[in-house]
């Protein structure tokens, strides 16, 4: 029963980091730039939720939409002012943007909300029993809300216009343009759905966690861009499947490995992957035309 329950423990933390991990993936699959800002919008989220439901007396789920809302426009104006400039630049600059914009979330937080950790309630409490073996109800609604938004995903990448729109921009953006497809606004659409996903994965996290601060999103940021290289960086599948198997690392090498080695188990467990496949399990290698 026990390690059942760590499976479960390491699948519900997976699911969180695949959420985190499809915005990393469907960037750089559209755009071929890592936002590093990324766990920085998670953290916005989970503040954003809170203080509605402190602050403005909203519901939970008016707060997570609220959070959805501020986090997409914010993802917008991210794209908008700090990447738009730079489609043509080395990938060099874009990284070195994308740090800065990061540390600039961080610093506005802590000028905004403070350095000390706030108490964050969680979305739903109690858990379900099972024999002996007890699940907690927040990590059921992890997994279930992990599923339906990769059943959405692909869904929409799959079956509508701006979908397919997207997926061609992550083939050839050239060849995209030429056959009339608004390369700009389906990068924006792009950033826009990465965001609003952070928000609800900054929710999920923090009721987890049940604390929060200006650094809460770094740690799982990074853990969930290692999901997103592990799975096969580009594709939404493989951002599942790294989070997931992640999530289950991590959780088994917690309860009967050492505490605090699981994080270096975790990237270990990344090099050696990909020592064997070097563009993830589910990643295809593309040829670099010269």
């Amino acid at each position: 029963m026990e390690f059942l329950s760590y499976m479960i423990s390491g699948i519900s933390l997976g699911s969180v980091y695949a959420i985190i991990a499809l915005g990393y993936t469907m960037v750089y699959g559209i755009a071929k730039m890592l936002n590093f800002a990324h766990g920085d919008v998670i953290m916005v989220g989970g503040y954003v939720s809170l203080l509605s439901v402190t602050a403005l007396g909203l519901p939970w789920w008016a707060g997570v939409l609220l959070a959805m809302l501020v986090c997409t426009v914010l993802g917008v104006v991210i794209e908008g002012l700090a990447y738009k400039p730079l489609r043509a630049a080395p990938s060099l600059a874009v990284l070195i943007t994308a740090i800065g914009v990061s540390y600039f979330l961080q610093n506005a937080a802590l000028l905004l909300w403070g350095s000390t950790p706030m108490s964050y309630t969680p979305i739903v409490s109690g858990s379900l029993s099972l024999g002996g073996l007890r699940i907690s109800y927040i990590s059921l609604v992890t997994i279930a809300m992990c599923v339906v938004i990769m059943a959405g995903l692909t869904l929409f990448t799959g079956k509508t216009r701006m979908g397919k729109a997207m997926r061609a921009c992550s083939e050839d953006k050239g060849a995209a343009q030429l056959m009339g497809i608004n390369v700009n606004r389906t990068i924006s659409l792009t950033f826009a759905i990465g965001s609003a996903l952070a928000a609800i994965a900054g929710v999920l996290l923090c009721s987890f966690n049940t604390s929060l601060m200006p650094t809460t999103g770094s740690m799982p940021g990074i853990k969930a861009f290692t999901a997103a290289v592990f799975g096969g960086i580009g594709s939404i599948p493989g951002a599942l499947l790294g989070g997931i198997l992640l999530g289950i690392i991590e959780s088994l090498a917690k309860a009967y490995i050492s505490t605090q080695l699981a994080n270096s188990i975790m990237f270990a467990v990344l090099i050696i992957t990909l020592l064997v496949r070097p563009a993830g399990l589910l990643g295809k290698y593309v040829p670099e035309k010269v």
